[in-house]
């Protein structure tokens, strides 16, 4: 069987969960089937491995233009494959197109949904409209549509009624327990300007509206004088949403010691070895389909403090591998808090029972290494995929 993934995001050209997903997901199954992997970007010099560019009469498009031209570049190239797998918006206009023009099963895997991200207009303009209507379309059309979360499952046929919900399946995320474990390095943290003696409170995420940053950033203001707000966050949506996070990093650095933002792309020896120093890791993310971040911090021995709302209580044990903050959202797509400042008020009080007891962090922290070792691990997630990859070929979906 050949099949033939499309994707966005692709090794060295990752800047998200779903890059992370294709990439290990690539490396599993590669094990058992040919996959050629149809990426956007620059050249790559990796086997079995095709990279696509803007081409060059859309340079100056909109751009979401910009995609649907790169997507036009892959359709062709799909021919002679049993499946087309896509990942994101931006690749499912090729995986529907090549399912089409070639006859074969089309299959989306789901990271996020365009109408649960309205805030993504302010991103895309007029084409934050044109990305939706690529969505409807692939999805409404697929042979299968991978979930990767229960709490994604529903938000798809919340969002998608006219979908046969047997159609989609849940395949969690995963995470490689051996790239992603617990490092001590005294002298890069050190280098990074952390303290190991002290707590802190560790944020590993993209400055995005759905990530939630400027309540933790309102919170923090909250927790206890002693603690270090440790932020490597970067690749801001809008400046709109930079200059917000800007204000509120300045404001903490002003009245409180232990800010550290690291706004570059950091090594995963870096990020390993910040979150094995954490006393918690914070996900306050208002839409998540999963969270593969909170994954890695689990790996690294992390306790982690989430949203309880999308994916994230499928990965966060509440009182087992760290804790859950209740949350009441507007039901507009958007994932806003019904009332912002209580949700602040309770991840700040979350996060502050959790620093203040290192010894059930500690705690957490080991339970979530057991459960993303066990629960999670990619092998198992291939095998999952692969046997749907079958299903569709053989005309059960």
């Amino acid at each position: 069987m050949r099949v033939d993934i499309v994707t966005k995001e692709y090794p060295p050209e990752i800047y998200g969960g779903a890059g992370v997903h294709v990439t290990e997901l690539v490396k599993a199954l590669r094990s058992s089937i040919d996959v050629r992997v149809r990426a956007f970007g620059a050249a790559r010099d990796e086997e079995g491995t095709t990279s696509y560019g803007v081409p060059s009469e859309l340079s100056a498009a909109n751009a979401a233009v910009q995609t649907l031209g790169t997507d036009l570049e892959i359709v062709t190239d799909v021919a002679g494959a049993d499946v087309v797998h896509s990942h994101t918006w931006y690749a499912n206009f090729a995986g529907h197109l090549a399912s089409l023009l070639h006859g074969i099963p089309h299959i989306v895997t789901a990271h996020s949904l365009e109408p649960l991200r309205p805030w993504k207009a302010e991103q895309l303009g007029g084409g934050y409209a044109v990305s939706s209507w690529i969505e409807k379309s692939a999805y409404e059309s697929a042979a299968a549509i991978v979930a990767v979360s229960n709490g994604m499952r529903e938000d798809i046929l919340r969002s998608y009624p006219v979908l046969d919900p047997d159609r989609v399946r849940v395949i969690y995320n995963g995470i490689d327990v051996e790239a992603w474990h617990p490092v001590e390095d005294p002298a890069l943290l050190a280098e990074l300007g952390i303290d190991p003696a002290k707590p802190s409170v560790v944020f590993v995420g993209r400055i995005t509206r759905q990530k939630g940053l400027p309540y933790f950033l309102r919170a923090a203001e909250r927790l206890p004088a002693d603690v270090q707000v440790i932020l490597a966050a970067g690749a801001p949506d809008t400046p709109q949403i930079m200059a917000e996070v800007e204000g509120l990093v300045r404001g903490l650095q002003e009245t409180r010691e232990g800010v550290v933002w690291l706004d570059r792309m950091l090594s995963r020896h870096e990020l390993c070895t910040i979150l094995s120093a954490a006393t918690t890791f914070v996900c306050p993310s208002v839409y998540e389909p999963l969270g593969i971040v909170n994954l890695e911090a689990m790996a690294c021995g992390a306790a982690v403090v989430g949203t309880a709302t999308g994916g994230i209580p499928e990965v966060v044990l509440d009182g087992v591998t760290g804790r859950l903050v209740p949350i009441e959202q507007v039901q507009d797509g958007t994932g806003t808090p019904t009332d912002p400042e209580q949700y602040v008020s309770d991840l700040a009080r979350v996060l502050t029972e959790v620093v203040s007891d290192p010894e059930r962090a500690r705690e957490y922290g080991a339970a979530g290494r057991r459960r993303a070792t066990e629960d999670f691990s990619w092998r198992r997630i291939a095998d999952q995929t692969a046997a749907l990859y079958a299903e569709v070929v053989s005309g059960g979906r």
